[in-house]
């Protein structure tokens, strides 16, 4: 097993920016599980392993894998705590919306502003276990690829298909094939999730952690949506949209 290159190295240090994650196309996974993850699902294409020096055993069958100093390794970790395994991994192509519009049924998340990776990763990895199509990742919310987004999707990164571009053209273009739009609301006036009837094909919406959907994005024909609190609830204000947006799930799709 051989040591980095400086190139490589520098390449590490440049995908940790969002603009050179998109030119090179490539984005990092971090961690031992995560790393696993994407080697055993085959959805995304590894393009080398970077393991701390102290890791090498590990590793040590895997092609195209490289050991990098502890004092690097950890100036390269997004983590407090690293575990000593870093994939540079390539990006999946985006879902085309002709694909989409051509499906028969089925479930699409779509995310509005959605700025705190935690949360974006969660709903990734919500979204897939509950067999969503694919995530419209709408402008403002956090690049899909971010470290820390990849992280919280706990190896589901690459699994659920997705698309980028202005949220109110996309759901517009769905909804001239069908697919029914669902805006996650907690503002009065909303219905609640459970009295809405459901529909073979649907997109739900989740909305910005501090101010929700977009006013721009709220129609006549787009229905608002609620989960509604336990015994009127005013000890907590909301729910976080992930955990919001979890229940919907699990609302549709029964």
């Amino acid at each position: 097993m051989k040591e980095a290159s400086k190139a490589q190295i520098k390449l590490l240090r440049k995908l940790s920016q969002r603009k050179y994650r998109e030119n090179e196309q490539l984005f990092i996974v971090e961690g031992e599980r995560a790393v696993e993850q994407v080697l055993e699902n085959g959805v995304i294409e590894v393009e080398s392993i970077f393991v701390k020096e102290n890791k090498t055993d590990s590793y040590k069958q895997t092609a195209d894998c490289f050991i990098l100093s502890k004092s690097i390794f950890h100036e390269l970790s997004d983590t407090e705590t690293p575990q000593g395994v870093i994939a540079v991994c390539k990006m999946p192509d985006p879902v085309t919306l002709e694909e989409l519009q051509k499906l028969n049924s089925g479930v699409i998340v779509a995310t509005d502003a959605i700025q705190d990776p935690g949360n974006l990763g969660t709903i990734i990895r919500t979204a897939s276990w509950f067999g969503s199509e694919a995530l419209l990742h709408g402008k403002g919310t956090v690049d899909v690829f971010n470290p820390k987004v990849v992280r919280s999707t706990a190896g589901a990164t690459g699994v659920l298909p997705f698309i980028s571009g202005d949220l109110d053209y996309l759901l517009g273009e769905l909804e001239t094939s069908g697919w029914n739009v669902l805006l996650l609301d907690g503002n009065p006036g909303a219905a609640t999730i459970t009295s809405i009837p459901k529909k073979e094909k649907t997109v739900l919406v989740v909305g910005n952690e501090a101010n929700g959907v977009s006013a721009s994005l709220i129609t006549p024909k787009r229905r608002r949506t609620l989960i509604p609190s336990v015994r009127n609830s005013k000890v907590v204000e909301s729910l976080n949209a992930a955990v919001a947006l979890s229940i919907a799930l699990w609302s549709v799709n029964n």
